[in-house]
């Protein structure tokens, strides 16, 4: 690569990003992963009952049913951008990252599903990201409004991704390990794609077939800390407030980890080292997109600007929102690292892409966004401050405006955010 322009770059950024997102593919990750350990087979006269949920759910599920013998039945649960029929399953399309009455209805057929199992049947649940949103399964004395209410609460916390699960886990049935318990006594066997950094499997999809990540005092704890406690509902609330003897699993599953943000980011390492000098800065970028932004830009100042570098990293950001506007981590964060670029004076030939591997980032149709060292003044051409939107985040309406953003459609996967930030010859 000469690496001479920002479309140059953009290009060679794009190309990187979806090579993460390749190494990602559900199928090809289920099928590696059944190499080493294969579906078990039911007990004589039992079927294997197969229940997939997540952003990945039917990609999953179709590569399942290619290695499934003997009676079955198999039902997947998915949003509407990654929808598609799968022969031989029943696939049901809810709403994420809110929860809609369609998600509570696909929660309660999965219950059914559990409740009917035998002991001789095989249990096979095929879990992605993206879970804890699509089926719904509120606690007693909570209603659909109630858990909604929870999640636009959380999702505005600034809290990371596990502490947020740790509070779904004791609002709902089927999360922290009530799968097992709804399934019992068939023994449960988990694929699980993860879009947890760490890999933390009771954290994916709030962890059905796991313990749970803490107990009621734990979560009450997080709310309260993150000062978020009185703006829950009454309903949850006083659940959280119950003094509630911690349940043991009547069984344990058998959970395989069959794909993850890592295995992403070394093949955008890979990808990357093919066009330019390249290095992974981090696999663990979380926290605060503000913070996550510093460390960003810190890392591009080390760079030196005679040779064409991508520096990579992987993660899951937060937002804390303070204003009214739409957006979602990965269009922040790539503003964020505009913004400071320029106050840094970091002109040249760079630019910096944060991508969703699902497609989507926050309640746009955006994965997230590609900014250069023109970002801000596009925006200033189009009659907007920069600085304003972005204290209002209102990312996207910025981004829109600079035509920065990343438009990748659904993927069928899901394990986290990838960021490249790529300089040229001359940067």
């Amino acid at each position: 690569m000469t690496a001479q322009s920002s479309i140059n770059l953009w290009d060679s950024a794009t190309t990187i990003f979806a090579a993460a997102v390749t190494a990602a593919d559900p199928a090809v990750s289920l099928r590696r992963r059944l190499r080493a350990a294969p579906f078990p087979a039911p007990k004589q006269g039992g079927r294997s009952i197969l229940i997939a949920f997540g952003k990945a759910a039917p990609a999953m599920m179709a590569e399942a049913l290619q290695h499934v013998q003997g009676d079955h039945v198999a039902l997947a649960v998915t949003h509407a951008e990654n929808q598609t029929d799968v022969d031989g399953a029943t696939v049901l399309t809810c709403a994420h990252p809110v929860p809609d009455e369609r998600g509570l209805k696909a929660g309660r057929q999965i219950i059914a599903l559990l409740k009917a199992a035998r002991e001789e049947d095989q249990i096979i649940a095929l879990i992605s990201g993206g879970g804890s949103a699509l089926v719904p399964t509120p606690v007693k004395g909570l209603t659909l409004s109630d858990k909604i209410t929870v999640n636009e609460v959380l999702l505005s916390s600034g809290l990371d991704i596990v502490r947020m699960n740790l509070v779904r886990q004791h609002l709902s049935r089927l999360k922290g390990g009530g799968f097992l318990r709804h399934g019992s006594p068939a023994p449960v066997t988990a694929y699980i794609l993860s879009d947890v950094i760490g890999d933390d499997l009771r954290a994916v999809a709030s962890g059905p077939t796991t313990l749970p990540i803490g107990n009621h005092a734990d979560a009450r704890r997080t709310c309260i800390e993150a000062g978020i406690w009185h703006r829950l509902p009454e309903s949850a609330r006083a659940h959280l407030e119950r003094s509630i003897s911690e349940q043991s699993l009547a069984t344990e599953a058998a959970n395989h980890l069959i794909g993850s943000n890592t295995i992403a980011l070394e093949a955008a390492h890979t990808c990357a080292a093919q066009i330019c000098r390249a290095e992974i800065v981090s696999n663990t970028l979380i926290g605060d997109v503000s913070d996550a932004a510093e460390h960003i830009v810190q890392a591009a100042l080390s760079v030196t600007p005679k040779r064409p570098t991508a520096l990579l990293f992987g993660g899951e950001t937060t937002v804390r929102l303070q204003g009214t506007g739409i957006g979602g981590r990965n269009q922040e964060l790539a503003l964020r690292v505009a913004q400071l670029m320029q106050e840094h004076k970091i002109d040249g030939d760079w630019v910096f892409l944060s991508g969703g591997t699902d497609g989507r980032d926050g309640p746009t149709p955006a994965a997230g966004a590609i900014v250069d060292a023109g970002t801000f003044n596009r925006i200033r051409r189009a009659g907007q401050d920069p600085g304003s939107l972005l204290a209002n985040n209102d990312s996207h309406k910025a981004l829109t405006l600079s035509g920065d953003l990343l438009m990748a459609g659904a993927t069928g996967t899901n394990v986290a955010d990838i960021q490249v930030m790529l300089f040229g010859s001359d940067a």
